[in-house]
């Protein structure tokens, strides 16, 4: 049986940087199939180095990643390259490439990665999403229950095309 982390990421009082965070409580309630964990790291990017570190086979991460689209534009993506910097993820912030980075320095192994990202409104001090943001929870939440009955139909674990991205991820 595979393992499968999804994880919530982000900053609930920097407007729409909470979006990952609402997912997955959102998710909390939802079936998901065997082997599946859904957590809530919010801005802990050690915590989540370290988890990754129990011998996960794939993680989705659930942000909000500006890309010049639409607020609450939902978009799967892939990093391409995943620099191995070793940086440790600042205590007050996620930088899921730094979290990568800090996870290949203390010994573990590149875990695949899905990203279930939404154009931020806002990421200015507020507690609360933007109102494109909050309509596009729950078509987050699909998208994440899509890839994982997808992953769990599929002999080889293929998620079909999706969009390549390198570069910065952070928020």
């Amino acid at each position: 049986m595979t393992k499968t982390l999804v994880a919530g990421v982000g900053n609930i009082f920097l407007s729409d940087d909470g979006f990952g965070v609402e997912v997955v409580r959102r998710l909390a309630g939802r079936p998901v199939p065997e082997g599946v964990t859904v957590a809530d790291y919010g801005i802990r990017g050690i915590h989540l180095a370290y988890e990754l570190l129990e011998g996960y086979d794939r993680l989705i991460l659930i942000d909000a990643i500006s890309r010049g689209g639409r607020p609450g534009d939902i978009e799967v993506l892939v990093p391409a390259d995943v620099p191995a910097t070793g940086a440790i993820p600042d205590a007050h912030g996620m930088d899921p490439l730094s979290v990568f980075g800090y996870l290949a320095a203390i010994g573990g192994d590149p875990v695949p990665t899905l990203i279930v990202g939404c154009e931020p409104a806002s990421l200015e001090d507020d507690i609360g999403l933007s109102e494109p943001v909050e309509r596009a929870v729950d078509e987050a939440v699909e998208v994440v229950l899509d890839l994982l009955r997808e992953h769990s139909a599929s002999s080889s674990g293929r998620i079909g095309a999706m969009a390549h991205v390198s570069g910065d991820l952070s928020t």
